[in-house]
Parts: structure tokens; C-alpha cells; sequence
């Protein structure tokens, strides 16, 4: 495709596998949820073009994605991964296990600590 093409707004979505079916991505868009370089779109028939910065909500967290091309078809994911480059900010993870605040199930040491201390006092 030449620089000058551009292609649907909520097809690039489904092509770069943003959202599972080309009706959720439109969807999305009609509800006023995604912006093109800033500005918010709700049609989903608004034509990108590369180098468009996109800004959409996806799950539980925002996405910040420049389109870097345009796709053909609905590829495997390292296609689709070759269309945009994501400008979203890393998001630091949290520790799964919820040890880290007290709660969850002790750990053996914990609850050998717990039986004694209640042995102690009389229990």
C-alpha cells in the first residue's frame, strides 16, 4: 500500500488484534471511547492513515498505540504487531501473591508460629 492509503478506523482495530471481532472495535468507536491524534472519534469509518497516534481503552487499562502501517488481512499476532508501535506507559506490576498484605493463606512457618503462641497462652 502507498503512503497516501488510509483504511477504516475500526478495521485497523481488528486487524492489529485490539479487539476480537471488527463489530466490538466499531462499537467501541461509536461510543465516542477512542482518539485519533488527540481528537475523539465516534465513527467508525474515520480513515488512519500511518503515523496516526490512537488512544483507546482495552480491558483495564488505556492503550497508546502509533499506526506504523496498514494491514492487508487479519494475520497471525507478529503480523499484526508489525502495524502499530505501542506508546503505552509500562505499567509497574504488583505481586500476585497476596502474602505481601496479610492476607491469603499462611505459610506453614506462619501457622507453626500461630499453633504455638496459642499453645503458650492456654488455648
Amino acid at each position: 500500500m502507498s503512503a497516501a492509503a488510509t483504511i477504516r478506523l475500526d478495521k485497523w482495530l481488528w486487524q492489529a488484534r485490539f479487539f476480537k471481532t471488527r463489530s466490538l472495535a466499531a462499537k467501541v468507536v461509536q461510543a465516542g471511547k477512542v482518539r485519533v491524534d488527540g481528537t475523539p472519534v465516534s465513527k467508525p469509518a474515520r480513515a488512519v492513515s500511518p503515523g496516526a497516534v490512537l488512544t483507546f481503552p482495552q480491558s483495564d487499562r488505556v492503550r497508546v498505540v502509533q499506526v506504523v502501517a496498514l494491514g492487508e488481512r487479519r494475520g497471525p499476532a507478529p503480523e499484526a504487531q508489525a502495524l502499530y508501535e505501542d506508546l503505552s506507559p509500562v505499567e509497574e506490576k504488583s505481586p500476585k501473591t497476596p502474602r505481601y498484605d496479610g492476607k491469603g493463606r499462611p505459610s506453614r512457618r506462619e501457622r507453626e508460629n500461630r499453633a504455638a503462641f496459642l499453645r503458650d497462652i492456654g488455648r
